[in-house]
């Protein structure tokens, strides 16, 4: 039998203020994770490569499909597109060409 409505969140719990969440240092997943010592451009460039390769991917894909399935990988590949000219942004920003 399906309930009608669903429970109701707990509220037993109060929630963090600005100063909770900045005393508790964050731990971050051991499954994945950087080298600490891995320059910042080094990642970024890093990330714009892989954004350029998904670009890549996802407009390969777009012409081999036709109507709303198209429309949305094309979509994804300009979202893709613009992480990748602002991840290259802070790059340049980052590291200008004399």
């Amino acid at each position: 039998m399906r309930k009608a409505k669903p429970d109701s969140p707990d509220t037993d719990e109060t929630p963090l203020s600005a100063a909770d969440i900045k005393a508790k240092p964050r731990k971050p997943c051991s499954m994945y994770s950087v080298n600490p010592k891995v320059h910042v451009q080094d990642l970024l460039g890093s990330i714009s490569e892989s954004l350029a390769s998904a670009n890549v991917i996802t407009l390969d894909l777009a012409d081999r499909e036709t109507g709303a399935g198209r429309n949305t990988l094309l979509g994804i590949a300009q979202i893709v597109m613009l992480a990748e000219i602002s991840v290259n942004r802070v790059l340049d920003q980052l590291d200008p060409i004399a």
